[in-house]
């Protein structure tokens, strides 16, 4: 076999398996995992991105709840920790990362 043919065998082969391979009911379905991961991260980093934001946005005298489900108000705002007072002369120092969400700004006060 001289070198030509060979190698147009070689192809004719290749693409026969190609043509196998994706004809497969496994290329969808990989397909499909990929796109789902793809959405999950996204996701993902769309409400880390939210939660940072919401967090960076404290301020003295918003309303949180602490991730153990304490409620109390911000005291003051530290560069790691908020100092939340939790009932009259009671304030507990509290991680950014440990509070859970806002219950109510201090600009959305009703009076």
């Amino acid at each position: 076999m001289t070198e030509r043919h060979f190698f147009v065998a070689a192809q004719a082969i290749g693409v026969d398996s190609l043509k196998q391979l994706l004809s497969s009911p496994m290329v969808p379905m990989l397909v499909f995992m990929v796109f789902m991961i793809f959405i999950m991260f996204r996701s993902q980093r769309k409400e880390a991105k939210k939660r940072k934001e919401m967090i960076d946005n404290i301020k003295s005298g918003d309303k949180v709840v602490t991730g153990g489900g304490i409620h109390g108000v911000v005291s003051n705002v530290k560069q790691n920790t908020f100092i939340v007072k939790i009932a009259d002369n009671v304030k507990v120092e509290v991680n950014k990362s440990g509070v859970a969400g806002i219950t109510q700004n201090k600009d959305e006060k009703q009076s």
